[in-house]
């Protein structure tokens, strides 16, 4: 048996804050393969955040801002005898995570005008309070979901 190595789609712990979510979270915000880059804006955000908030450790701060948007349903397209129902469906843990990484990289690239760090800290902060773009994001999905129960039997 041959020494085990990590392969290259491995996802490891980034080098600053020892977490695989903020890891991940830097592989989304990275564009054009500059990880770098992303990770300036990442760190950039977080020590924004430090300074705001002064009681808990950004890494903290952040880690509850990404818990707060995930989404726990949300509904899909069914096409039952030639009519789509929206049909409310939970929603697994990679999915919830990946939907909220997204939301709020969404809701940053949306604002214009600022440097990304700040316009990242100023998200995080919002969704950690439970306001702001994402969090109206997952509120929306949440509400259509709530609106089309009465389809939850088509579930597959």
């Amino acid at each position: 048996m041959g020494k085990i190595t990590a392969s290259r789609d491995t996802l490891r712990p980034d080098p600053k804050c020892n977490s695989l979510l903020a890891s991940k979270f830097i592989n989304c915000l990275m564009y054009d393969g500059k990880k770098s880059t992303a990770q300036r804006v990442f760190y950039g955000a977080l020590d924004e955040i430090q300074q705001k908030v002064k009681d808990r450790p950004s890494i903290e701060v952040f880690e509850q801002a990404v818990e707060n948007v995930k989404p726990y349903i949300e509904v899909r397209s069914k096409r039952v005898g030639g009519a789509s129902y929206q049909v409310p469906m939970q929603v697994n843990r990679g999915r919830q995570q990946s939907l909220a990484i997204r939301w709020i990289l969404m809701a940053v690239r949306e604002k214009k005008g600022r440097a990304t760090h700040l316009k990242l800290a100023e998200e995080l902060l919002a969704a950690y309070r439970k306001e702001g773009t994402a969090m109206a994001r997952r509120e929306n999905t949440h509400r259509m979901a709530d609106a089309n129960k009465a389809f939850a039997h088509f579930a597959w």
